[in-house]
Protein backbone atom coordinates (compact mmCIF):
# COMPACT_ATOMS: atom_id res chain seq x y z
CA UNK A 1 0.00 0.00 0.00
CA UNK A 2 1.74 3.51 -0.91
CA UNK A 3 1.61 5.45 1.99
CA UNK A 4 3.55 8.48 0.01
CA UNK A 5 1.95 11.82 -0.36
CA UNK A 6 3.19 14.53 -2.93
CA UNK A 7 2.17 17.93 -2.73
CA UNK A 8 3.89 20.85 -4.47
CA UNK A 9 1.99 23.43 -3.19
CA UNK A 10 2.89 23.27 0.75
CA UNK A 11 4.61 20.28 2.90
CA UNK A 12 2.26 17.66 3.57
CA UNK A 13 0.65 16.78 7.37
CA UNK A 14 3.75 15.60 8.85
CA UNK A 15 6.38 16.88 7.06
CA UNK A 16 8.95 18.81 9.40
CA UNK A 17 8.60 22.54 9.73
CA UNK A 18 10.45 24.43 7.10
CA UNK A 19 9.77 21.73 4.43
CA UNK A 20 10.05 22.91 0.97
CA UNK A 21 7.16 22.00 -1.10
CA UNK A 22 7.00 18.63 -2.86
CA UNK A 23 8.57 16.63 0.47
CA UNK A 24 8.02 13.47 0.19
CA UNK A 25 7.01 11.73 3.79
CA UNK A 26 6.04 8.35 4.48
CA UNK A 27 3.43 8.17 7.25
CA UNK A 28 4.67 5.75 10.26
CA UNK A 29 4.27 2.43 10.49
CA UNK A 30 2.57 2.40 14.01
CA UNK A 31 0.20 5.45 13.52
CA UNK A 32 -1.22 3.31 10.21
CA UNK A 33 -1.81 0.17 12.27
CA UNK A 34 -3.18 2.26 15.19
CA UNK A 35 -5.78 4.17 12.71
CA UNK A 36 -6.91 0.45 11.23
CA UNK A 37 -7.08 -0.86 14.94
CA UNK A 38 -9.41 1.93 15.82
CA UNK A 39 -11.33 1.33 12.70
CA UNK A 40 -11.81 -2.18 13.55
CA UNK A 41 -12.94 -1.90 16.94
CA UNK A 42 -15.38 1.21 16.22
CA UNK A 43 -16.88 -2.00 13.66
CA UNK A 44 -16.68 -4.26 16.16
CA UNK A 45 -18.45 -2.02 18.46
CA UNK A 46 -21.45 -1.63 15.98
CA UNK A 47 -21.28 -4.78 14.90
CA UNK A 48 -20.16 -7.13 17.41
CA UNK A 49 -21.66 -10.55 15.48
CA UNK A 50 -19.27 -11.17 12.66
CA UNK A 51 -16.07 -11.15 14.77
CA UNK A 52 -18.01 -13.20 17.61
CA UNK A 53 -18.83 -15.65 14.61
CA UNK A 54 -15.57 -15.50 13.27
CA UNK A 55 -13.67 -15.93 16.04
CA UNK A 56 -16.15 -19.01 17.17
CA UNK A 57 -15.68 -21.01 13.35
CA UNK A 58 -12.36 -20.44 13.71
CA UNK A 59 -11.96 -22.58 16.68
CA UNK A 60 -15.06 -24.84 15.46
CA UNK A 61 -13.03 -25.58 12.77
CA UNK A 62 -9.50 -26.18 14.45
CA UNK A 63 -11.39 -28.99 16.92
CA UNK A 64 -12.83 -30.43 14.28
CA UNK A 65 -9.89 -31.08 12.22
CA UNK A 66 -8.08 -32.15 15.55
CA UNK A 67 -11.01 -35.08 15.86
CA UNK A 68 -11.23 -35.47 12.49
CA UNK A 69 -7.61 -35.97 11.44
CA UNK A 70 -6.12 -38.44 14.75
CA UNK A 71 -4.31 -35.71 16.19
CA UNK A 72 -6.33 -36.34 19.41
CA UNK A 73 -4.54 -39.70 19.76
CA UNK A 74 -0.92 -38.69 20.52
CA UNK A 75 -2.18 -37.48 24.03
CA UNK A 76 -5.09 -39.35 24.64
CA UNK A 77 -5.53 -41.60 27.32
CA UNK A 78 -8.61 -43.72 25.71
CA UNK A 79 -7.75 -44.20 21.81
CA UNK A 80 -10.80 -46.22 21.30
CA UNK A 81 -13.36 -43.25 22.37
CA UNK A 82 -16.38 -43.55 20.16
CA UNK A 83 -16.24 -40.91 17.30
CA UNK A 84 -19.84 -39.65 18.37
CA UNK A 85 -18.32 -38.75 21.69
CA UNK A 86 -15.29 -37.13 19.99
CA UNK A 87 -17.69 -34.72 18.00
CA UNK A 88 -19.91 -34.21 20.83
CA UNK A 89 -17.20 -33.37 23.10
CA UNK A 90 -15.57 -30.92 20.32
CA UNK A 91 -18.49 -29.12 19.18
CA UNK A 92 -19.50 -28.65 23.22
CA UNK A 93 -16.01 -26.98 23.99
CA UNK A 94 -15.90 -24.63 21.09
CA UNK A 95 -19.45 -23.68 19.87
CA UNK A 96 -20.03 -21.89 23.61
CA UNK A 97 -17.67 -19.29 22.27
CA UNK A 98 -19.73 -17.63 20.22
CA UNK A 99 -21.30 -16.27 23.67
CA UNK A 100 -18.03 -15.49 25.19
CA UNK A 101 -18.23 -11.76 25.32
CA UNK A 102 -21.63 -11.35 26.03
CA UNK A 103 -21.92 -13.91 28.84
CA UNK A 104 -18.69 -15.66 29.95
CA UNK A 105 -19.67 -16.97 33.07
CA UNK A 106 -22.51 -18.79 31.47
CA UNK A 107 -20.28 -19.64 28.46
CA UNK A 108 -17.63 -21.55 30.99
CA UNK A 109 -20.47 -23.25 33.08
CA UNK A 110 -21.98 -24.81 30.10
CA UNK A 111 -18.06 -25.88 29.00
CA UNK A 112 -17.37 -27.32 32.10
CA UNK A 113 -19.54 -31.01 31.80
CA UNK A 114 -17.78 -31.58 28.57
CA UNK A 115 -14.42 -30.76 30.01
CA UNK A 116 -15.03 -32.90 33.34
CA UNK A 117 -16.38 -35.75 30.25
CA UNK A 118 -13.13 -35.27 28.32
CA UNK A 119 -11.52 -35.64 31.55
CA UNK A 120 -12.98 -38.81 33.15
CA UNK A 121 -13.14 -40.39 29.54
CA UNK A 122 -9.43 -40.04 29.14
CA UNK A 123 -9.80 -38.69 25.25
CA UNK A 124 -8.36 -35.72 26.37
CA UNK A 125 -9.05 -33.24 23.85
CA UNK A 126 -7.06 -29.92 23.21
CA UNK A 127 -10.52 -28.15 23.09
CA UNK A 128 -10.57 -28.44 26.49
CA UNK A 129 -7.69 -25.45 26.39
CA UNK A 130 -10.00 -23.25 25.24
CA UNK A 131 -11.73 -22.60 28.32
CA UNK A 132 -9.07 -20.06 29.08
CA UNK A 133 -10.22 -18.03 26.60
CA UNK A 134 -13.12 -17.75 28.74
CA UNK A 135 -11.51 -17.42 31.71
CA UNK A 136 -9.71 -14.45 30.09
CA UNK A 137 -12.80 -12.77 29.34
CA UNK A 138 -14.28 -13.56 32.69
CA UNK A 139 -11.46 -11.61 34.07
CA UNK A 140 -11.45 -8.65 31.68
CA UNK A 141 -15.24 -8.12 31.65
CA UNK A 142 -16.75 -9.67 35.14
CA UNK A 143 -16.22 -8.37 38.79
CA UNK A 144 -12.97 -9.65 40.11
CA UNK A 145 -15.01 -11.87 42.71
CA UNK A 146 -15.71 -13.96 39.86
CA UNK A 147 -11.59 -15.14 39.53
CA UNK A 148 -12.56 -17.46 42.91
CA UNK A 149 -14.34 -20.09 41.14
CA UNK A 150 -13.82 -19.39 37.51
CA UNK A 151 -9.90 -21.15 37.74
CA UNK A 152 -10.91 -23.70 39.91
CA UNK A 153 -13.65 -25.04 37.83
CA UNK A 154 -10.90 -25.28 34.99
CA UNK A 155 -8.62 -27.17 37.21
CA UNK A 156 -11.34 -29.60 38.64
CA UNK A 157 -10.83 -31.91 35.07
CA UNK A 158 -7.00 -31.76 35.35
CA UNK A 159 -7.68 -33.19 39.01
CA UNK A 160 -9.87 -35.62 37.80
CA UNK A 161 -7.30 -36.62 35.49
CA UNK A 162 -5.03 -37.31 37.23
CA UNK A 163 -6.77 -39.04 40.02
CA UNK A 164 -8.43 -41.74 37.42
CA UNK A 165 -5.17 -42.24 34.79
CA UNK A 166 -2.58 -41.70 37.81
CA UNK A 167 0.12 -40.79 34.96
CA UNK A 168 2.67 -38.68 35.80
CA UNK A 169 3.00 -36.22 39.30
CA UNK A 170 0.19 -34.61 40.27
CA UNK A 171 2.27 -31.45 41.21
CA UNK A 172 3.56 -31.00 37.26
CA UNK A 173 -0.08 -31.70 35.63
CA UNK A 174 -2.33 -28.97 37.93
CA UNK A 175 1.35 -26.65 37.88
CA UNK A 176 1.22 -26.63 34.04
CA UNK A 177 -2.86 -26.12 34.33
CA UNK A 178 -2.44 -23.47 37.27
CA UNK A 179 0.49 -21.82 35.58
CA UNK A 180 -1.73 -21.66 32.04
CA UNK A 181 -4.93 -19.89 34.21
CA UNK A 182 -2.64 -17.53 35.98
CA UNK A 183 -1.23 -16.02 32.49
CA UNK A 184 -5.05 -15.49 30.60
CA UNK A 185 -6.21 -13.57 33.92
CA UNK A 186 -2.92 -11.44 34.18
CA UNK A 187 -3.52 -11.09 30.48
CA UNK A 188 -7.18 -9.92 31.35
CA UNK A 189 -6.09 -7.99 34.11
CA UNK A 190 -3.57 -6.11 31.92
CA UNK A 191 -5.67 -5.59 29.38
CA UNK A 192 -8.64 -4.30 31.86
CA UNK A 193 -6.28 -2.02 33.25
CA UNK A 194 -5.37 -0.29 30.24
CA UNK A 195 -9.24 -0.33 29.07
CA UNK A 196 -9.99 1.50 32.42
CA UNK A 197 -7.13 3.76 31.96
CA UNK A 198 -8.24 4.73 28.29
CA UNK A 199 -11.72 4.93 29.68
CA UNK A 200 -11.19 7.17 32.34
CA UNK A 201 -8.74 9.87 29.91
CA UNK A 202 -11.69 10.30 27.49
CA UNK A 203 -14.15 10.82 30.20
CA UNK A 204 -12.05 13.82 31.74
CA UNK A 205 -11.55 14.41 28.01
CA UNK A 206 -15.20 14.56 27.63
CA UNK A 207 -15.13 16.72 31.45
CA UNK A 208 -12.77 19.33 30.59
CA UNK A 209 -14.49 19.91 26.91
CA UNK A 210 -17.83 20.59 28.93
CA UNK A 211 -15.94 22.24 31.77
CA UNK A 212 -14.54 24.68 28.51
CA UNK A 213 -17.91 25.24 26.78
CA UNK A 214 -19.45 26.09 30.17
CA UNK A 215 -16.74 28.79 30.46
CA UNK A 216 -17.09 29.94 27.54
CA UNK A 217 -20.98 30.63 28.08
CA UNK A 218 -20.43 32.33 31.95
CA UNK A 219 -17.54 34.75 29.99
CA UNK A 220 -19.69 35.30 26.82
CA UNK A 221 -22.90 36.40 29.43
CA UNK A 222 -20.66 38.18 31.52
CA UNK A 223 -19.40 40.35 28.52
CA UNK A 224 -23.01 40.35 27.65
CA UNK A 225 -23.91 41.94 31.03
CA UNK A 226 -21.16 44.35 30.77
CA UNK A 227 -21.86 45.56 27.73
CA UNK A 228 -25.46 46.27 28.24
CA UNK A 229 -24.55 47.71 31.15
CA UNK A 230 -22.10 50.66 29.34
CA UNK A 231 -25.17 50.75 26.66
CA UNK A 232 -27.59 51.69 29.15
CA UNK A 233 -25.24 54.35 30.97
CA UNK A 234 -24.49 55.72 27.49
CA UNK A 235 -28.01 55.77 26.09
CA UNK A 236 -29.99 56.21 29.38
CA UNK A 237 -27.89 59.57 30.62
CA UNK A 238 -27.72 61.48 27.41
CA UNK A 239 -31.23 60.81 26.56
CA UNK A 240 -32.34 62.14 29.96
CA UNK A 241 -30.27 65.27 29.11
CA UNK A 242 -31.38 65.46 25.45
CA UNK A 243 -35.08 65.26 27.58
CA UNK A 244 -33.98 67.44 29.71
CA UNK A 245 -32.55 70.15 27.00
CA UNK A 246 -35.53 69.66 24.75
CA UNK A 247 -38.36 70.49 27.71
CA UNK A 248 -36.24 73.31 28.73
CA UNK A 249 -36.43 74.40 25.00
CA UNK A 250 -39.79 74.40 24.55
CA UNK A 251 -39.94 76.71 27.34
CA UNK A 252 -37.54 78.99 26.05
CA UNK A 253 -39.09 78.99 22.66
CA UNK A 254 -41.95 81.42 22.87
CA UNK A 255 -40.09 83.94 25.53
CA UNK A 256 -36.50 83.90 24.83
CA UNK A 257 -35.94 82.77 20.97
CA UNK A 258 -31.99 82.43 21.86
CA UNK A 259 -32.07 80.66 24.64
CA UNK A 260 -34.60 77.83 22.33
CA UNK A 261 -31.29 77.93 19.83
CA UNK A 262 -28.60 77.20 22.62
CA UNK A 263 -30.84 74.48 23.47
CA UNK A 264 -30.82 72.70 20.07
CA UNK A 265 -26.99 73.44 19.86
CA UNK A 266 -26.70 71.52 22.56
CA UNK A 267 -29.09 68.79 22.08
CA UNK A 268 -27.41 68.42 18.72
CA UNK A 269 -24.12 68.10 20.83
CA UNK A 270 -25.19 65.53 22.91
CA UNK A 271 -26.84 63.19 20.47
CA UNK A 272 -23.16 63.32 18.34
CA UNK A 273 -21.31 62.36 21.25
CA UNK A 274 -24.09 59.67 22.62
CA UNK A 275 -23.86 58.18 18.66
CA UNK A 276 -19.78 58.77 18.84
CA UNK A 277 -19.55 56.50 22.24
CA UNK A 278 -21.97 54.00 21.47
CA UNK A 279 -20.49 53.40 17.89
CA UNK A 280 -17.43 53.13 19.43
CA UNK A 281 -18.72 50.43 21.59
CA UNK A 282 -20.46 48.29 18.48
CA UNK A 283 -17.30 48.19 16.93
CA UNK A 284 -15.76 46.18 18.77
CA UNK A 285 -18.14 43.78 18.42
CA UNK A 286 -17.81 43.51 14.66
CA UNK A 287 -17.14 40.07 13.53
CA UNK A 288 -15.23 41.90 10.04
CA UNK A 289 -11.34 41.45 10.18
CA UNK A 290 -10.08 44.37 12.08
CA UNK A 291 -6.85 44.57 10.41
CA UNK A 292 -8.96 45.58 7.40
CA UNK A 293 -11.03 47.89 9.56
CA UNK A 294 -9.74 48.43 12.94
CA UNK A 295 -12.38 49.41 15.55
CA UNK A 296 -11.60 52.99 17.22
CA UNK A 297 -9.84 52.94 20.80
CA UNK A 298 -10.56 55.35 23.53
CA UNK A 299 -9.78 55.41 26.92
CA UNK A 300 -13.04 54.38 29.46
CA UNK A 301 -14.20 57.83 30.65
CA UNK A 302 -12.50 58.70 34.13
CA UNK A 303 -12.81 61.56 36.95
CA UNK A 304 -11.07 63.92 34.40
CA UNK A 305 -14.25 63.83 32.38
CA UNK A 306 -17.13 64.46 35.54
CA UNK A 307 -16.52 68.29 34.75
CA UNK A 308 -17.64 67.53 31.03
CA UNK A 309 -20.94 65.27 32.46
CA UNK A 310 -21.53 67.57 35.06
CA UNK A 311 -21.52 70.67 32.36
CA UNK A 312 -23.53 68.62 30.18
CA UNK A 313 -26.45 68.00 33.12
CA UNK A 314 -26.22 71.73 33.99
CA UNK A 315 -27.15 72.66 30.68
CA UNK A 316 -30.26 70.35 30.60
CA UNK A 317 -31.49 72.36 33.97
CA UNK A 318 -30.20 70.52 36.96
CA UNK A 319 -27.92 72.43 38.61
CA UNK A 320 -25.15 70.38 40.39
CA UNK A 321 -22.78 71.45 42.87
CA UNK A 322 -19.43 69.76 43.37
CA UNK A 323 -17.10 69.10 46.07
CA UNK A 324 -13.62 67.19 46.33
CA UNK A 325 -11.41 66.36 49.40
CA UNK A 326 -8.04 65.51 48.82
CA UNK A 327 -6.43 64.43 45.48
CA UNK A 328 -4.89 61.19 44.59
CA UNK A 329 -4.95 58.93 41.34
CA UNK A 330 -7.22 56.04 41.10
CA UNK A 331 -6.37 53.03 38.63
CA UNK A 332 -8.26 53.37 35.93
CA UNK A 333 -11.08 50.55 36.68
CA UNK A 334 -11.94 52.94 40.00
CA UNK A 335 -12.38 56.36 38.23
CA UNK A 336 -14.93 54.13 34.96
CA UNK A 337 -16.78 53.00 38.46
CA UNK A 338 -16.78 55.99 40.14
CA UNK A 339 -17.75 58.05 36.79
CA UNK A 340 -20.77 55.47 36.09
CA UNK A 341 -22.07 55.85 39.84
CA UNK A 342 -22.17 59.30 39.44
CA UNK A 343 -23.39 59.34 36.07
CA UNK A 344 -26.49 57.06 36.86
CA UNK A 345 -27.20 58.89 40.04
CA UNK A 346 -27.52 62.38 37.97
CA UNK A 347 -29.59 60.50 35.31
CA UNK A 348 -32.03 59.27 37.83
CA UNK A 349 -32.20 62.87 39.21
CA UNK A 350 -32.82 64.19 35.80
CA UNK A 351 -35.42 61.50 35.35
CA UNK A 352 -37.53 61.24 38.35
CA UNK A 353 -36.70 64.44 40.61
CA UNK A 354 -38.97 66.92 39.34
CA UNK A 355 -38.64 70.83 38.94
CA UNK A 356 -36.99 73.17 40.61
CA UNK A 357 -34.32 70.42 42.06
CA UNK A 358 -30.20 71.02 42.90
CA UNK A 359 -27.88 68.51 42.91
CA UNK A 360 -24.64 68.51 45.46
CA UNK A 361 -21.31 65.74 44.30
CA UNK A 362 -18.70 64.87 47.17
CA UNK A 363 -15.68 63.23 46.24
CA UNK A 364 -13.55 62.27 49.06
CA UNK A 365 -10.23 61.10 48.38
CA UNK A 366 -8.50 58.54 51.26
CA UNK A 367 -5.30 56.40 51.45
CA UNK A 368 -4.18 54.33 48.58
CA UNK A 369 -6.88 54.49 46.45
CA UNK A 370 -9.73 54.32 48.82
CA UNK A 371 -12.59 57.15 47.42
CA UNK A 372 -16.53 58.26 48.87
CA UNK A 373 -18.60 59.99 46.14
CA UNK A 374 -22.09 60.95 47.62
CA UNK A 375 -24.38 62.68 45.33
CA UNK A 376 -27.41 63.86 46.72
CA UNK A 377 -30.38 65.63 45.51
CA UNK A 378 -33.54 67.90 46.54
CA UNK A 379 -36.09 66.19 44.57
CA UNK A 380 -39.41 66.18 44.89
CA UNK A 381 -40.58 64.03 42.25
CA UNK A 382 -40.48 60.21 42.24
CA UNK A 383 -38.15 57.82 43.12
CA UNK A 384 -36.15 55.56 41.04
CA UNK A 385 -39.28 52.84 39.70
CA UNK A 386 -39.30 49.49 41.86
CA UNK A 387 -40.38 46.94 39.10
CA UNK A 388 -38.59 44.02 38.51
CA UNK A 389 -34.86 44.67 38.31
CA UNK A 390 -33.52 43.76 34.85
CA UNK A 391 -29.77 44.14 36.27
CA UNK A 392 -30.00 47.41 34.73
CA UNK A 393 -29.64 50.91 37.06
CA UNK A 394 -28.86 50.85 40.54
CA UNK A 395 -28.45 46.84 40.17
CA UNK A 396 -25.33 47.69 37.27
CA UNK A 397 -24.17 50.56 39.78
CA UNK A 398 -23.83 47.86 42.68
CA UNK A 399 -22.34 44.94 39.95
CA UNK A 400 -19.51 47.78 39.56
CA UNK A 401 -19.18 48.27 43.44
CA UNK A 402 -18.62 44.80 44.42
CA UNK A 403 -15.42 44.31 41.75
CA UNK A 404 -13.71 46.18 43.83
CA UNK A 405 -15.38 45.35 47.48
CA UNK A 406 -16.88 48.42 47.94
CA UNK A 407 -20.79 49.33 49.18
CA UNK A 408 -22.95 51.30 47.40
CA UNK A 409 -26.17 52.74 49.16
CA UNK A 410 -29.01 54.78 47.30
CA UNK A 411 -31.74 55.82 49.05
CA UNK A 412 -34.24 58.32 50.15
CA UNK A 413 -32.65 61.08 52.40
CA UNK A 414 -33.23 60.82 55.95
CA UNK A 415 -36.29 62.82 57.19
CA UNK A 416 -36.55 65.60 57.53
CA UNK A 417 -34.44 66.08 54.09
CA UNK A 418 -36.12 65.41 50.98
CA UNK A 419 -34.89 63.95 47.70
CA UNK A 420 -32.53 61.14 46.89
CA UNK A 421 -29.19 60.08 47.93
CA UNK A 422 -26.88 57.83 46.43
CA UNK A 423 -23.40 57.30 48.69
CA UNK A 424 -20.43 54.93 47.12
CA UNK A 425 -17.67 54.14 48.88
CA UNK A 426 -13.99 51.47 47.25
CA UNK A 427 -11.87 50.71 49.85
CA UNK A 428 -8.28 50.79 50.09
CA UNK A 429 -6.36 48.57 47.11
CA UNK A 430 -5.00 45.29 48.80
CA UNK A 431 -1.37 44.89 47.41
CA UNK A 432 -0.74 42.14 45.47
Amino acid sequence: MDLVTNDREAPPTGAPAGAPAGTRTTEPLTQYLQRVNQRVRAFDRRHPLPWDVTFAGFWVTAALIDYTGGGWRNVTHNPDAPGPLLLALSLGLSVPLLRRRAHPAAVLLAMAPFALVNAWSGTTLQAALLQLVVVYHITLRLPLRHLWWAPALVLAPVVVSAARYGEGEWSQQIGSQLTSVLVAVLIGITVRTRQNYTEALEDRARRLETERDQQAQLAAAAERARIAREMHDIIGHNLSVITGLADGGRYAAGKSPERAAQALDAIATTSRQALGELRRLLDVLRDDDTTAHPAERTPQPGLTDLDQLIDGVRSAGLPVHTRVEGRATLPPGRQLTVFRVVQEALTNTLKHAGPETTSEISLVHGDRGAVTVTITDTGKGTTPPSAPSDGRGIPGMRERTALYGGTLEAGPRPHPEQGWRVRLHLPEETPQ
